[in-house]
This record gives C-alpha cells, structure tokens and sequence, in this order.
C-alpha cells in the first residue's frame, strides 16, 4: 500500500529572481540590497509549500541548458528532490519586481523556449516508471511549447490507472481533454475556467469583484461537467472569496485579507495547502480553509511559493 507521498508536476519550469526597490524609478539606475534567487515555475513552488508543510514529495519536469545546474543547486538547497529528463532546451529567467512604497508586484516573464524532439516521449516514459511511487499528483501551470497535445490528459490517465489522486491547476485544452480521465479535483481560477469552459470572451477586468451573476454563470457551466466528470471543483479569486463545489453543490470561502508583499506564487501556496490537507483526510472546506492560509502566508513573504 502507499504512503502518503506528492509527485508536483510542472512543465514550465523558472528561475525566478525576486527584486524590492524602494520607489522604482524608470529611465534610471534603480539598485537593491534585498532579493532572492529561486528554483520556481507553479510546480516547483507546489513542491516547495508541501515540503515546508511537512509532506513527502518530489518535482517533476524537464530540465536543460547551462543554467540546470544552478536550478538543480537551488531545489537542493530547499531539500527538494527533482526527478527530470532532458529538455534540450534553456530554463528561462522570470523576474518580479517589488516595490513597497506603491504596494506594486511587477513580474517580467521570458516566454520559455521550445522543448527538443522527443522530450514529451522520454518525459512520458519517465512518468509511468515513476507514478506508481505516489499516492497524489498535482499538475500546475501551462507546458512548454513542443509537447504533444494530449501529454497531461496522458499522465492524468496513467495516475489515475495508478490509483493517484489528481489535483490540476490547469486550464484550456490540459483541462478539457483531462476530464475524461476523470482527476479528483480541479482548481483554476475564475478567469481561466471562465476562459476554458465559455466562448464567450473573458478578460481578467470582467473577474474582477465578480458578483451574484458570475457565480451563478460558474454554477450553470459546472453543473453539466460534474454530471458527466464528477470532480470536485475550487475557483480561486484573488482576494475575493474562494468558490468550491463538492457534489455539484456550490459554496463560498471567505479570503482574509492582509497586506501583501509578494503575491507571486500564492496560487501554488494554495494549491499545496488543498493537496496537502485532502491527502490528511479533511473535507473540502477545511481544505480550502488550509490553502487559503497557506496562500495568505505565501503573499506576506519575499520568495515565491514559501509560507515560512
């Protein structure tokens, strides 16, 4: 029988430079004492919360370039352990920018570089060897250009074949052709389900302080898919109150909300926090509940993807 162990998938993954100026002035130089160098992308700071949570769990991804080494130096230093095939392609660099005298997180984003031929097969392979060590799998965040199309609907099938429990924060078309394999629970954001599951066009303005209205609209499209797919669904909303539905039936989890210093990586908190307490054996609520603080802890700190 299996341990309670977490395998967090990313495929996109980062180094994440993390900068604060003090009234950031553009057209100049702008010089800094405080910053932080991660290993980050949306799986790798899953990884990190559950493993800072207490839980037994490794990454998972592709890896290559000159900078491996140094993202791998970095999952070391945290004590995660990384189970990765090569990529042949770069890891990318993201940067966030804080500046506390205007509250403002600025992130700068290198869209990642296409991954060589033959990684989603070498990645896929790898996968399979490996799932049956898990009880959990998280999936986070959009892939790399150059896998297959049907990658993550695969390893969501071949988890579940396994016995995993499958949590994703995904969206488009690794959220539409996963259903039918039926994950345990989905958790995007509204904008992304709005995005995912309507045709109709959705900017992240139209989310904002979303009402009665939406969630009503968010009810009526789930409604059909739990019917046919029966996961459990969380919608997170920023500072807004979290909606989850557990048999269909909607609820609302109230945000506490803080001073944030840096929300980048809060969505993964989250993530983690939910994944974490479900594994635990808690309910649906108490598992929002947990993934809320986890996110609030993660917003109040310097690094992306920490609560402590």
């Amino acid at each position: 029988m299996k341990g309670s162990s977490f395998l967090a998938v990313g495929l996109n993954p980062t180094i994440q430079k993390t900068l604060v100026f003090s009234g950031l002035v553009k057209d100049t130089v702008n010089r800094t004492g405080e910053y932080s160098l991660d290993a980050s992308g949306k799986g790798m700071n899953v990884c990190r919360v559950l493993s800072q949570l207490g839980k037994d769990c490794r990454y998972f991804s592709q890896l290559g370039g000159v900078f491996r080494p140094i993202f791998l130096e970095l999952c070391a230093r945290d004590n995660i352990k990384a189970e990765w095939v090569e990529s042949s392609s770069p890891i990318r660099f993201c940067y966030t920018l804080l500046d506390p005298a205007d509250k403002s997180v600025t992130e700068l984003v290198e869209e990642a570089e296409r991954v060589g031929e033959g990684t989603g097969e070498r990645l896929l392979k790898a996968f399979s060897a490996l799932i049956h060590e898990f009880s959990v799998m998280t999936v986070s965040g959009t892939k790399a250009a150059g896998f297959p199309d049907m990658l993550v609907p695969e390893m969501v099938r071949i988890a579940k074949a396994a016995g995993c429990k499958v949590i994703l924060d995904t969206r488009g078309r690794d959220l539409l052709d996963s259903l039918p394999f039926r994950p345990d629970l989905i958790k995007p954001n509204l904008f992304e389900f709005l995005s995912t599951f309507t045709s109709e066009p959705v900017t992240q303005n139209s989310v904002k302080n979303s009402g009665p209205d939406i969630k009503k609209k968010a009810e009526k499209i789930w409604a059909p898919l739990y019917e046919k797919y029966g996961a459990a669904l969380v919608l997170t909303r920023g500072a807004e109150p979290v909606w989850y539905a557990e048999k269909g039936v909607f609820a609302e989890y109230p945000i506490t909300v803080t001073e944030p210093f840096n929300t980048t990586g809060s969505g993964d908190a989250f993530t983690a926090g939910l994944a974490a307490a479900l594994e635990d054996g808690a309910s649906l609520t108490e598992a929002v509940a947990q993934g809320a603080r986890c996110g609030a802890l993660n917003a109040g700190l310097l690094r992306p993807g920490v609560i402590r």
